[in-house]
């Protein structure tokens, strides 16, 4: 039976409250495995799941069926096997002169973009007396990490390069997926294919969530879902076909009445108009709410006592104020939950408001949050 998480009496007395909603994650996956056709659909868990929480989001991926997973590093690869001891992992920023032992050690295989590392992983499969599981990542545009161009010719033509590789994914990364009428994506597509004619036996992956909608043709043999499975919208300006995962709420600390004239926050950035409520709610900017939600362009906006409630001054690091003047008074009392991101106000909303993108919201959600696990699939509590 779905456990539900609603109101300050069902939730333990920390300051700020991050629940994640195993359910909807999972409902997630299984959509992306509806578009996906016969391709394997892979879980992207990078940056601490996307804010969510490693362990508890890959063991209910993997119960959904989720096989092959991303993490970004040795450290995250690590986590994660604690967790799914039989699960394929890779990491995304490849391999660095050092972190070879370590990646071999959790049985992580680093998605290697450059001679040098191809060079370095074959130096730990010759100390591992063994050929060692690799992904090729290849730059088709994006120019970030990936075999250049001429790095390509290299490895395509000449074979003999990842003797003691044991190349078990071909990948690329899309530029522009979220722009589906972008000229960079059907020329990435067609350098892609190039790629491929050498590597006829490997498995391909090439679409991140928005890449998955482009359409079949970049679907390949494994798709990398990262912001859809946590609710995130893919292309803006279309309908989220993701339903949203997580709700972040604070408690509130204290209620003033402040006069007119009186400023609040840091460089007394806002000034009372008249007599005004003030609510002081228990996050800052080392939770992720960003110091732009308070500016006057892009002024955030809570839902507390079953009403919106405007940023009052500057976001500080632990603490923020909100007009509360217009909630009906006594709607508002200390000790009760404040919501950041749910579904009053949606992670869409604080992004825009913040002048920022959904990912960097989710990805910034800070240590501070007790995360609570809810859903049919919620065992861990973490």
């Amino acid at each position: 039976m779905t456990k539900s998480v609603n109101t300050s009496r069902d939730l333990p007395a920390d300051n700020a409250i991050l629940t994640v909603d195993l359910d909807a994650l999972v409902a997630n996956y299984r959509h992306v495995r509806s578009l996906a056709g016969g391709a394997e659909v892979s879980g992207v868990v990078k940056a601490n799941a996307y804010g969510h929480g490693l362990a508890p989001v890959g063991r209910a991926l993997a119960g959904a069926g989720c096989k092959t997973f991303f993490v970004a590093d040795a450290i995250e690869g690590a986590t994660l096997r604690a967790a799914l001891p039989d699960a394929v992992i890779y990491a995304t920023s490849g391999l660095t002169p050092v972190s070879g032992p370590a990646l071999r050690a959790a049985d992580v295989r680093p998605c290697l973009g450059s001679l040098a590392e191809v060079e370095d992983w074959r130096r730990e499969a010759k100390r591992a007396g063994r050929a060692l599981p690799a992904a090729l990542h290849f730059d088709t545009g994006l120019s970030r990490l990936g075999f250049a161009p001429s790095e390509t010719a290299k490895i395509t033509g000449d074979k003999s390069l990842l003797a003691g590789i044991d190349v078990t994914l071909a990948m690329s990364h899309l530029a522009c997926s979220d722009e589906p009428e972008h000229e960079l994506n059907l020329l990435q597509l067609e350098r892609f294919l190039r790629v491929l004619e050498a590597f006829p036996s490997v498995p391909a992956s090439f679409a991140n969530t928005a890449g998955i909608l482009l359409g079949p043709d970049y679907h390949f043999d494994l798709v990398r879902p990262g912001f859809g499975l946590y609710g995130g919208t893919p292309v803006e300006g279309r309908p989220n076909p993701f339903s949203p995962v997580v709700r972040a709420e604070a408690r509130v600390l204290q209620i003033r009445e402040v006069p007119a004239g009186a400023t609040a926050g840091y460089g007394a950035t806002w000034t009372a108009d008249g007599p005004r409520r003030l609510a002081v709610l228990a996050a800052g900017y080392a939770d992720g709410y960003f110091r732009a939600l308070a500016s006057a362009k892009g002024r955030g906006r809570v839902f507390v006592g079953g009403h919106y409630a405007p940023v009052a001054g500057r976001v500080s690091m632990d603490l923020l104020a909100v007009d509360v003047t217009d909630v009906p008074d006594g709607a508002v009392k200390r000790g009760d939950l404040a919501e950041l991101i749910g579904p009053h106000v949606s992670l869409d909303e604080v992004a825009a408001r913040a002048g920022t993108i959904g990912y960097e919201v989710l990805t910034s959600l800070g240590e501070r949050y007790k995360r609570l696990y809810t859903g049919a699939v919620a065992s861990v509590e973490s």
